[in-house]
């Protein structure tokens, strides 16, 4: 399945605006959500292609968003990607537990998450 809408879920204004220029300069159809709980919430209103997932927010993390999501009958056909300053290994393997497909750490070169997308397409 080709991905076309990516679902940015970050709290950083500045994190979410480099990725919404990034992915948007390649075509893709990009919604935003500021939190976990928003990011779950539209993951199942906008039924995303890809979902892009911080850690570290205020409220419900990424970590347990991802596993919502990756659980969820609704949406856990959905691939989501971590993108996290969280460098540890154990951190990289706990997020893959929670369902996600890949990991990326900050700060994101473009060149690596796009081929981390395409490698999903």
């Amino acid at each position: 399945m080709p991905i076309k809408k990516i679902l940015i879920v970050d709290d950083s204004p500045t994190d979410r605006q480099f990725l919404l220029e990034v992915l948007s300069k390649q075509g893709f159809q990009c919604v935003t959500a500021t939190s976990g709980d928003d990011g779950i919430a539209k993951s199942k209103s906008e039924l995303p292609d890809l979902i892009l997932m911080d850690i570290i927010m205020p409220g419900t993390d990424g970590f347990k968003a991802t596993r919502t999501i990756s659980h969820d009958e609704a949406t856990k056909h959905i691939p989501v990607i971590v993108c996290t300053s969280k460098r540890l290994e154990t951190d990289r393997v706990w997020g893959m537990r929670q369902g996600a497909k890949d990991y990326i750490v900050k700060p994101i070169d473009p060149k690596e998450l796009l081929a981390k997308i395409a490698a999903l397409g």
